[in-house]
């Protein structure tokens, strides 16, 4: 962050010094919102920030236990902003104190320096949503009957973990929009880095609005664990490049994952929910299970899916080239040395050929004798 740098200040407010202190501006923002909780006139409205909202107690089979659920409303807006904020300082603390220092060690070039940046930022947000997520899937009976993605839908009521889970993974998309300026990323790679955070967005967001939190929920598990074998492996590549075995890995499971993706999502919206007992479009009850909605879903899911197979074989089909290029069998380079080597020897008798016949003498110099 910007106290641990060193150095002479650039002015304030300019360019350079929003890019040196945004990660400080975040955390005097976020303790200023934890500050209002300390007085009443303020708790009210800071408590929107903190804690998140719209909570419902249903009563089990009338008795008195009690169960907390939680619904979704505008103010979740406000809880995904001070989370964002934390996102910035997290994602400031693992560059500064984790992040550049293997860079230091490792000796990078320009390229590959952005690309370990990347992959070390993902890979520790995919194995925390990653851990998580399975912790709130292990909990869940949905993992054992498939029925209930679509049983009793709309999802309305939605545990804390499941509401919190949404809450933190909007909120790290967001933040990584402004990160595309605060470190700097290369002009080359902001479309390829906009273009997967923007995708990130939708989905989630999507699965959240359109009540598809369960479906949601069980497709990032194993997408999150693709990716983080995947920026695990490029992270081992740079400290040594013969350690390329987890590439392979990855891309087993890649290909596993959009399967699994495309046979749940066409189970989900093609049959399960299309013989839903309630079908009906109703913003007020949430329910959006009518064939419009349930066709842009599967399109929308379908046509992500074929993106990236589409980059994935484009990828490994570049690959495939390099390593054909790279190994040129060792005989076929020392046939080309001996035949350079022929072809030298046979151009020198030749030139002293010539000069014989010119001069009528080899072109040697003869020592003279001693008198």
């Amino acid at each position: 962050m910007g106290l641990c740098r060193k150095g002479r200040s650039p002015p304030v407010l300019s360019p350079e010094f929003v890019l040196q202190n945004h990660a400080d501006a975040a955390s005097y923002l976020a303790v200023g919102i934890l500050l209002g909780l300390m007085f009443e006139v303020t708790a009210k409205y800071v408590i929107i920030f903190i804690t998140v909202q719209y909570n419902v107690t249903y009563t089990i089979d009338d008795k008195s236990e009690r169960v907390n659920f939680y619904e979704y409303g505008p103010k979740d807006i406000a809880t995904i902003f001070f989370y964002m904020l934390i996102a910035i300082i997290l994602h400031a603390v693992i560059q500064d104190y984790i992040l550049d220092k293997i860079n230091r060690r490792l000796h990078l070039s320009k390229t590959k320096h952005s690309k370990f940046n990347e992959s070390g930022q993902l890979a520790f947000f995919y194995l925390f949503s990653f851990v998580w997520g399975t912790s709130i899937l292990n909990a869940e009976e949905f993992m054992v009957n498939p029925t209930l993605l679509w049983k009793d839908y709309p999802h309305s009521r939605m545990l804390f973990q499941v509401k919190f889970f949404y809450i933190c993974q909007i909120a790290y998309w967001l933040h990584a929009l402004p990160e595309l300026y605060f470190q700097k990323i290369r002009k080359e790679d902001i479309p390829r880095q906009l273009c997967y955070i923007c995708l990130y967005i939708a989905h989630i967001s999507g699965a959240y609005i359109l009540k598809l939190q369960h479906l949601g929920l069980i497709l990032m598990v194993p997408h999150y664990l693709v990716e983080l074998i995947f920026h695990a492996s490029r992270l081992f590549y740079f400290s040594d490049e013969n350690k390329q075995k987890g590439f392979t890995i990855w891309a087993l499971l890649f290909v596993m994952v959009r399967l699994l993706t495309l046979t749940l999502s066409v189970l989900i919206f093609g049959f399960g929910l299309a013989r839903a007992e309630n079908p009906g479009f109703s913003i007020a009850d949430g329910n959006f299970n009518v064939l419009s909605v349930r066709i842009s879903c599967l399109c929308a899911v379908c046509l992500t899916q074929a993106w990236m197979m589409w980059k994935f074989i484009n990828f490994q089909l570049k690959k495939w080239r390099e390593r054909i290029k790279n190994q040129i069998p060792k005989n076929e380079r020392t046939n080309t040395k001996n035949k350079l080597t022929k072809k030298e020897l046979n151009r020198g008798h030749i030139i002293n050929e010539a000069a014989k016949l010119e001069y009528g003498a080899s072109p040697r110099i003869r020592k003279s004798k001693p008198v």
